[in-house]
Order: C-alpha cells, then structure tokens, then sequence
C-alpha cells in the first residue's frame, strides 16, 4: 500500500482518539489527571405541613434546565406517600399524595449538583404578549422608557439591557422614581419590569433560582428576568442588568407559579439549605454520564469489575511500552534481543522494583551465559539446549529466592516474576551473537534490551499514564497511528548519525 493511504490511516485513527477523549473531557467533564477533587453541592427542600385527617396532596416545582450544572442525584424521602413526577413545559413538579393525612408531616426533595460546562437550554417556544392598556401616568411614563431605549438598542438583548439601566440608574428620573414605588420586592420589580416588556410585545418571564455559593441552612430562592428574542431565552440580573445566570446560580423554576401548592393540609414551613462537599471529579463526571444516558458510560471500563478493571490497567500499559520499542529500534536504532523481550522485562521490573530487577537480570543472563556455552561444547540439538537452558534458568531462580529468603532479602525473592521462556531465549540468543559477531555486540544488545527494558519499565509504571489510558482507553487508536507512521519511516537513525559522523569531515 502507497504512502499516502497510511496516513491517510493514521490522520483518520489520531482524529478519532484524539475526539473521543476531547468529548469525555468538555462534554462529560472527565478529567485528565487522577484524584482531582471537585466541588459538590447538596440542595434540600423541606415541607412541612398539618394534614387534616382527609387525603392531602403536595405539589412542588423541581429543578429541570440548570445550565452550568451537572445533576448527579436526587432524592425525594416520603414516609406513606405516593410520588409522581411529570413535566410541564420548562418546569417539572412532583406531587406526593396520601390517603390519611394525619399529624405534622414532613417532606423532603434533595438534589446533588455539581459546577460544570454544560448549558442547558429552555426549549419552549412563548406566544407574544398583548401589549396592555396602562393607566396613566404610568402609561406615559413607561411609554418613555420604552422609547429612549428603542433609540440606543439594535435588538431584543441591547434593548432589554437598556431597560434595565434605565430602571436600575442611580440617578432615575421621574418616570422611573414612579415606576419603581410599584415594586416593594426583587419578585414584585421583576414583574414590574416584565409588565414594562409587555409593551414592546416581549416576552419575558421569572426565572427563580437558589445560590450555593456559601453553606447555609436557610436559603432562598431569588428571581432573575429572561426575555426570549425569537431564538432562546436570554436572562439578565434585574438589579444589575448582568446579562447571563451566575456561575453560583442554580436554577430552579420558571413562570409565576407559586413554588409549592398543598390541598388537605395547612402548611406549616417550607426551607431550603445547602451543604458543600468534595468528591472525586471521575465519580462525579461518571455520575453525570449515567444521568445524561451517556454510550460512553455504558462501555467504560470503569463499569467493568474490580478484578477486570486491575487486569485491564496492566495490559493498556503494554502498547505503551511496545511504542516505546518501535521508536528506539527505529528512530534512534537501539538494537535488542527480540521484539518486546524489553516490554516483558519491563513487567517483571513493576514487581521487583528497578534496581533489584536489574540486578536480578544481570545475575540470571550472566549465570546463564557461562552455562550456555558450556552445553555448546557438547554439541546438542537445538531444541534439547533450549529446554536445558529453560531448566538452567528455573534453578538458577530457585537459588537465589532460596538464598535471598536466608538473607531476609524480601525483594530477590520477586525473580520468580521475570519471564522464564524470555530469558531463556535471551540467553539463547545473546550467546549466538556472541558467537557470530563477538562479544561486544552481544553485550551492546544487551545492553539495548536493558534500556529499554528501563524506559518501559518508567513509562508503564507513571501514574498518570495509567490513569489517562485507562479513563481513555481510544487513545489506543493515537498510539496505533503513531506506530503506523513510524512504520513508514525509512530514513537515518541517530545512531547511524553518530556512527557516520566522520563522513560529514571528509564531505567538507
């Protein structure tokens, strides 16, 4: 196959990786790094009410768009009662019911949020207004407004925005001084502002929301103004003409309805309060993957079993190390006793840790050498002098655990972890070497496997490696690409570039 198609293969294989991990991390807010703690936030509503000893029911309006949020639970606790919850519009409510309402009974609803990038967006498209029929003088003074604002604004948001710093100057003028005694409240001066709207044919509504920005066990909900320009809904603070919700607002309902509605019972308190902890960010991204019905979430392997999830964290690391073996043998030119002999190495140097697992090595290749060629001598069919050295290799790993146990040397009794076959068909191969292009090849290739061996051994065991490859296990496909483009590669290697360095003296 031609060039071009393998990059065609490792453009179209690196895109997908490097997009799949890109949407985990924006959209479902995994993150790149382990044990990164995230903000949590508990909202409780709390009901209390005196039922009159008939059927009672409680409705109340629930969170449903919370933009720059992430929902990752609720909970609704009622003793004997029966929940339904529905949809209406922009809003959803739950209602409990009960047949016998008796005593003081209390309602709880409770709902987990964390800070995300997430922006919902409210879907429902308003009717216009009919503009009203103002009494006077109100009616000239909001005709007022309406037209100094009309002259500075190009649309529904700039002129909304004019509204507002109009009414909220803190030099007002007549007009807005007679407007502003309408509203005692910040839920009477956003109908008010809503009323002003009215007569522009703007559709605009409360949005009621509750800020977690500090733990308090009395909490309030406070309203801001959306207007809708045909599009989407636009909020703005009514006292700021801020366009935009609050990075500490959590949205709760919108419309005029009242928060809550009981019938059968005479309601005795309702509070909210707001606690804040902290959680793993995965946990918390993972939980608002399974809230948002997320594919990703259902073939992760954080949904996998323990067991399988430890098995997995090993064998991602691997193609770390094979990427590590394809760039020294063919970009630096490296030379090694097999292929990924280094890559298995490697994995017995987790165990025994680095410098023991060098040392272990060296023993074992060195012991196994002397003993290869002592069994050339008797001049033995291949297969026969494998299995020998096999066996050679398994005793000389049985002395030193024996020897090492004697010694209360906790780590050497690890070599029984390093790959047996591999060794002994290091062995193996590093004494024809020896034998057909000298000592110092054999020892230079040796060498070789050791490094890398090395370099795998501190690339497979880096945390964050771990954790990136086994919370984004695509980037496999990155790491695919990037053997297929060296695949290609035919060019000098550094060490050739070393090697002919006195070419370049005689050139000159």
């Amino acid at each position: 196959m031609g060039r071009n198609v393998v990059r065609a293969w490792v453009l179209l294989l690196a895109a997908v990786g490097f997009s799949i991990c890109y949407y985990k991390v924006s959209v479902l807010g995994l993150p790149l790094k382990p044990q990164q703690s995230t903000e949590v936030w508990m909202v409780q509503a709390k009901l209390n009410f005196q039922g009159d000893g008939g059927p009672a029911i409680m409705e109340l309006y629930l969170p449903n768009v919370i933009p720059g949020y992430l929902k990752l639970d609720e909970d609704f606790i009622s003793g004997g009662f029966g929940l339904a919850v529905q949809d209406e519009g922009d809003n959803r409510k739950a209602q409990w019911a009960i047949r016998r309402a008796r005593d003081l009974k209390s309602l709880y609803y409770r709902i987990a949020v964390a800070r995300s990038e997430q922006q919902g967006a409210w879907q429902s498209r308003p009717a216009f207004p009919q503009a009203p029929d103002y009494p006077e003088p109100y009616a000239s003074a909001i005709q007022s407004v309406l037209d100094e604002a009309r002259t500075t604004s190009a649309d529904v948001a700039t002129y909304t925005a004019e509204i507002l710093q109009q009414l909220n100057s803190p030099t007002p003028n007549e007009n807005v001084e007679l407007l502003r005694n309408n509203a005692n409240s910040a839920e009477q001066w956003v109908k008010e502002i809503i009323n002003v709207l009215k007569g522009v044919r703007i559709p605009a509504r409360i949005l009621w929301g509750i800020t977690t920005s500090d733990a308090s066990s009395h909490s309030q909900l406070e309203p801001l103004l959306q207007v809708h320009n045909g599009q989407k809904w636009l909020t703005f603070n009514p006292l700021t003409s801020e366009r935009g919700i609050p990075a500490n607002f959590l949205a709760w309902k919108v419309g005029d309805d009242t928060l809550f509605h009981l019938t059968g019972g005479k309601l005795v308190d309702a509070t909210f309060s707001v606690t804040k902890s902290y959680k793993e960010q995965i946990d918390v991204a993972r939980s608002g993957a399974e809230h948002a019905n997320s594919v990703f979430t259902e073939f992760s392997l954080l949904a996998l079993p323990v067991q399988s999830q430890n098995i997995y964290r090993l064998l991602l690391m691997v193609p770390i190390g094979a990427l590590i073996v394809v760039f020294m043998r063919t970009l630096v030119g490296i030379s090694t006793f097999g292929t990924f002999m280094p890559i298995l190495i490697a994995l017995a140097f987790r165990e025994t840790q680095l410098l023991w697992g060098v040392l272990l090595f060296s023993m074992i290749v060195a012991f196994g050498l002397m003993i290869r060629f002592y069994l050339e001598r008797l001049m033995l069919l291949l297969i026969p002098r494998l299995a020998s050295i096999l066996i050679i290799v398994v005793i000389l790993m049985l002395l030193i655990s024996m020897v090492s146990n004697q010694l209360e040397a906790e780590r050497l009794l690890s070599v029984a972890l390093f790959p047996m076959v591999i060794m002994a068909m290091t062995i193996e191969r590093m004494s024809i070497t020896w034998e057909e292009s000298g000592a110092r090849d054999a020892i230079l290739q040796g060498l070789g496997s050791l490094v890398v061996a090395i370099l795998g051994y501190l690339a497979m065991t880096s945390e964050q490696l771990m954790y990136v490859m086994f919370v984004f296990p695509e980037l496999l496909l990155v790491i695919l690409a990037g053997c297929l483009w060296v695949g290609r590669y035919n060019g000098y290697r550094l060490l050739e570039l070393y090697r002919f360095r006195e070419m370049k003296s005689i050139e000159r």
